[in-house]
């Protein structure tokens, strides 16, 4: 079967890698030269299950405008006349209750717990490296409010058999020393050893070369104009290169796969929520994160990729403007110098942007639509890379007609109707 995958990132990348090595004839179509160089590009590279929860939750409302007020605001909201921004809001506040975020959250973790053992797989099947650490995630607390505030969290830990550490000053210093130098900043930490972190963009990209070692066909360059349909099946679709035809079509293009949709009268609650992130050569590898550090406070994670600290953070609604603001390179530069002063040279970082494809519940559109032969796989938010592995092998289960080794049918975009 020929299957066309709109998207190069690492979900779509994931994706043609896993339908290829079943079997499938796979052609990929992206306007960039090359594999993930959108969101993909410089993420955290936090490959993180144990923090898969939704944006949406109790409380968030009260906490979203405290987070507004502060001098490094996590969050970031520029007023647009975006009917699409404020319908997303909309549905965000309606996730925001007990109920919906123990389904959310669990949702999210079944896909990412599954998508981190297909990666452990894949790393041991194929020797791919990327920058991979295997030292779990600290999520550090710089008040007892918040260290208090982690019990839900814990009990859907438990349940979803997450193992995880509440750990005093004492205990979170044994796995990143550096923090020693600043210990007094923070009352504690929760963390989840069973995270890893990696470069999402070296994964990406050879990952495509293992794909195209299995026969996958990348055609970068090509800008997709539209999708041609029948009524009941996807027919074509139309590119700048011309229209391409396959038997089976997956869309994977994140943020812009909503206006590709519209068409089609199929409305897909994913918007593009602006993140930032700093890459910073590190100087004194003692001094350095160990492997991801999340600042609670202000909602940025510090990851070591090899000999370079990554650090991530701010949602800013604001539609598909990429320019760089000096005030959020400010806040990334603030937290990492906060934690890790003598880790790295912040005056050489290189910042980046990038737009992560968020719906309003916090999970993933990944199944099929009214169209026989096209599968939805868009909306991971900032865990695209966490979800990659695992989605590529559930899209491949589902187009081969076997069953895939977890619950799906709670993730297409047939929960919205």
């Amino acid at each position: 079967m020929h299957v066309l995958v709109l998207g190069s990132g690492v979900i779509g990348t994931s994706i043609a890698y896993y339908l290829a090595k079943a079997g499938h004839q796979v052609t990929v179509v992206d306007r960039q030269p090359g594999p993930a160089l959108e969101t993909s590009f410089a993420n955290a590279g936090e490959v993180s299950p144990g923090y898969s929860a939704p944006w949406a939750g109790p409380g968030v409302p009260i906490k979203a405008i405290k987070w507004m007020l502060m001098h490094h605001s996590p969050l970031v909201i520029k007023p647009m006349l975006d009917p699409a921004m404020w319908r997303w809001g909309a549905a965000m506040l309606r996730n925001c209750t007990e109920s919906a975020y123990q389904v959310n959250k669990s949702r999210m973790v079944r896909v990412a717990e599954y998508s981190r053992d297909c990666l452990k797989e894949l790393r041991a099947e194929t020797g791919i490296a990327y920058d991979e650490r295997s030292q779990g995630t600290l999520q550090l607390f710089r008040t007892q409010k918040q260290l208090d505030g982690i019990g839900k969290d814990v009990e859907i830990l438990k349940a979803s058999g997450v193992p995880f550490q509440v750990l005093d000053r004492a205990g979170y210093i044994q796995y990143e020393p550096a923090l020693a130098e600043v210990q007094e900043k923070f009352v504690g930490a929760l963390r989840l050893p069973g995270d890893e972190t990696g470069d999402c963009f070296k994964f990406t990209q050879r990952l495509a070369k293992l794909a195209e070692g299995l026969g996958v066909d990348f055609r970068f360059g090509t800008t997709i104009a539209g999708i041609e349909h029948d009524g009941r099946r996807i027919t074509g679709i139309r590119t700048d290169a011309g229209t391409l035809r396959a038997d089976q079509y997956v869309l994977a293009l994140g943020s812009y796969s909503t206006q590709l949709l519209k068409p089609l009268g199929i409305d897909i609650p994913v918007y593009p929520v602006k993140g930032f992130s700093i890459t910073v050569p590190i100087t004194d590898p003692t001094m350095a994160p160990e492997s991801t550090i999340m600042d609670e406070t202000h909602k940025v994670a510090v990851t070591r990729l090899g000999d370079r600290i990554r650090v991530g953070g701010t949602a800013q609604l604001s539609g598909f403007d990429l320019g760089l603001e000096e005030s959020r390179r400010k806040t990334l530069e603030f937290v990492v110098s906060d934690l890790f002063p003598k880790g790295g040279d912040v005056s050489k970082a290189e910042f980046w942007t990038g737009l992560r494809p968020m719906t309003p519940d916090g999970t993933p559109i990944i199944g099929n639509t009214r169209y026989h032969n096209l599968t939805l796989s868009t909306g991971h938010g900032t865990l695209g890379w966490t979800m990659a592995a695992g989605t590529g092998r559930v899209v491949a289960d589902l187009l081969s007609g076997r069953q895939p080794d977890i619950a799906v049918n709670d993730l297409s975009v047939a929960r919205y109707a």
